[in-house]
């Protein structure tokens, strides 16, 4: 997979999944910015799939 393949898995990701992402309102809502970055990079399995293409720019 080269880098362009990866940053458009990531968007692509990112548009179906994380833009509307209930989970993460309430978390930004309760308990701050913070919470809820760290929930989508740690716990969210969409999260792990975004890191994981990340890891393939580096």
């Amino acid at each position: 997979m080269d880098r362009r393949q990866a940053v458009d898995k990531v968007d692509e990701l990112i548009d179906t999944y994380c833009r509307d992402c209930l989970l993460k309102a309430f978390f930004r809502k309760e308990s701050g910015k913070a919470r809820a970055h760290r929930f989508c990079i740690k716990e969210c399995t969409v999260g792990e799939q975004i890191k994981h293409y990340g890891e393939k720019l580096q």
